[in-house]
């Protein structure tokens, strides 16, 4: 794919206001793209003008904010192709399956999952043109789920089996489909995603609370803990620009040592195995007692 600043080929990515998304602008404005950045608010995307690249105010779930999107791309002055779309954004979301509220659910699969399907929608016959390139990022949680992560991992296998199909739907259009699976980085998101833990243990019943009060308190540790083990955005950004530039991309990239161990781990232990690891490791941050009491 070329990347020279005379061409300047467009690029969409969405989610970045900060953090994974941010950095992955920023990379791929340096290699020669002009980038579409998809921020929140106008005062997110001021950093990002001032180092070349062209902020756009995008809520994935917001049709209007899709239409004005692809009517930039479709009139851009220059009629520079569009040559890379990655899906960036998503909201994290942790807690029991049981007792996480339905409109939750559908929260995080409205924007982890049917989100990026209508940008896909929209953009698609400018990729088809372009014979460009579909890069969606998943997560580790995208193929290994444990307690307490259910929500957000469900929303990310779903992103890898609409990847894959997709991938086989438009392969013959010369356009590919390549899917990044991060495990710890260094963001932002990792913290808000535990803001409605609090909310949530006050909202369970006293018979919940004896099976799941533990795990709840477990999970802002844990997301602590396997987050500062992780790299840091710049470094995801590079992984993902490879597969925005690589001439035969993977359909698969790994982003830390973590995540590559778990997901290999994952195709070829037993469940129960798997089970217990990643339940060994998620009881090191229970309370003191409990972890006493096991």
């Amino acid at each position: 794919m070329t990347t020279s600043t005379e061409s300047q080929e467009l690029v969409v990515v969405t989610g970045a206001s900060t953090g994974m998304g941010a950095a992955t602008a920023l990379e791929l404005a340096r290699r020669g793209f002009h980038v579409f950045a998809g921020v929140r608010r106008d005062s997110d995307g001021r950093a990002l003008r001032a180092a070349g690249v062209e902020p756009v105010i995008l809520d994935i779930t917001d049709p209007d904010h899709i239409a004005a999107l692809v009517a930039r791309i479709n009139g851009d002055p220059q009629r520079r192709p569009l040559r890379a779309l990655v899906n960036n954004a998503g909201i994290p979301g942790a807690g029991p399956i049981e007792v996480t509220p339905l409109d939750q659910w559908r929260r995080i699969f409205e924007v982890n999952l049917f989100g990026h399907v209508a940008l896909i929608q929209a953009l698609l016959p400018a990729l088809v043109r372009s014979k460009g390139r579909i890069v969606n990022i998943s997560s580790l949680n995208g193929k290994l789920s444990m307690a307490g992560y259910g929500p957000y991992a469900s929303s990310k296998y779903a992103l890898e089996a609409m990847s894959d199909a997709l991938r086989n739907e438009i392969a013959p259009y010369g356009v590919q489909v390549v899917v990044v699976e991060p495990g710890g980085v260094r963001t932002e998101m990792a913290g808000t995603g535990l803001a409605g833990l609090d909310r949530l243990s006050a909202g369970m019943t006293p018979e919940q609370n004896a099976r799941y009060g533990d795990l709840v308190q477990a999970l802002p540790s844990h997301v602590a803990a396997f987050t500062k083990a992780g790299v840091t955005s710049e470094v995801a950004a590079r992984t993902i620009a490879k597969a925005v530039t690589d001439r035969r991309p993977r359909t698969r990239y790994v982003i830390g040592a973590t995540a590559g161990f778990l997901i290999r781990a994952s195709r070829i232990l037993p469940d129960r195995l798997l089970d217990r690891m990643t339940t060994s490791d998620l009881r090191k941050h229970y309370p003191r007692t409990t972890a006493a009491r096991n």
